[in-house]
């Protein structure tokens, strides 16, 4: 019987263990799953209405899929391999930096090419090839996220059991997925909401009526203005990301730049990179241009 008691007795002191580590390892990674959030939202935007939802489940599924490779791969890596954590850490804060100095650039000089006119997508084979197109990009930028999110996890247990750390990175990952995209389909249908309350006016008088009324307009008016503000954040974000990848795991960057506040280095490397990155990408886009006109005239 003492047996059964003494095993009673370590399995509470590893369930201390696992949420004295878990409370630790989710303040550490506070920071990116709110910009994890800011991404999200913004890549889940500007759908049309009746298939947000859809979408973002798809996103969301997409997104645990996610976890499921990076998971044992991270536990994998973190024991035989931990020298090409930071390496891959690297190649993904290029592409975050790349994404967000694109994102720039598209706003500015390609607006008509920057967000996706529905109202131009006559078939349902078209509707779906666009959706496909950004749920992709959604779930690329959001295996880089969970990456980040997950590695930082993993380096504040990497002290504890196996046991601990499985537990610990895989309930920050879950609630990473569940948060994100459940705050997320939350705020896209802020204007339901509003539609709602309109409706309910027409049934009301007086001070109620005016109530639900104003109430359902202010929610259907403030939904594009949150949108287009996460869109800014969601974008700073994935610079502020892809930069403090490489400030933290590159010491020389934080030297050179230690009398600048974080923030602005983090950001600054993010711009640089994505926009030596970008560079990059257009001149690969320009030489294969030039390479397939060059293959037809000899054809």
């Amino acid at each position: 019987m003492s047996g059964f008691f003494a095993l009673l007795d370590d399995i509470a002191l590893l369930m201390d263990d696992i949420a004295a580590m878990t409370k630790v390892a989710t303040k550490k990674t506070a920071g990116i799953l709110g910009d994890d959030l800011a991404v999200g939202a913004e890549k889940a935007s500007n759908f049309r209405a009746s298939r947000e939802l859809p979408v973002i489940w798809a996103i969301t599924k997409g997104s645990f899929i996610n976890k499921l490779i990076i998971l044992p791969f991270a536990f994998l890596l973190s024991a035989f391999i931990p020298q090409l954590i930071v390496p891959i850490l690297l190649v993904g804060g290029v592409y975050l930096s790349f994404e967000g100095v694109e994102k720039i650039i598209h706003t500015f000089f390609y607006k008509e090419r920057h967000r996706t006119n529905f109202n131009k997508v006559k078939t349902d084979n078209e509707l779906l090839k666009v959706e496909k197109a950004k749920v992709k990009s959604a779930i690329l930028t959001d295996f880089i996220l969970s990456l980040e999110i997950i590695m930082l996890a993993l380096g504040e247990v990497l002290g504890s059991n196996l046991i601990t750390q499985i537990a610990v990175v895989t309930f920050i990952s879950i609630l990473a997925t569940l948060g994100v995209y459940g705050l997320v389909a939350l705020l896209v249908r802020i204007d339901d909401a509003g539609f709602y309350l309109i409706k309910i006016s027409e049934q009301l008088k007086g001070v109620k009526k005016i109530f639900y009324l104003k109430t359902g307009k202010g929610l259907v008016w403030v939904l594009p203005k949150i949108i287009k503000v996460i869109g800014i954040i969601g974008t700073l974000a994935m610079l502020l990301v892809g930069g403090g990848i490489f400030v933290h795991n590159i010491h020389q960057i934080h030297d050179v730049f230690h009398l600048i506040p974080t923030l602005v280095t983090e950001l600054l490397t993010g711009f640089s990179v994505g926009l030596v990155a970008f560079l990059f990408y257009m001149i690969v886009v320009k030489l294969r241009s030039i390479l397939k006109k060059d293959n037809l005239i000899n054809d």
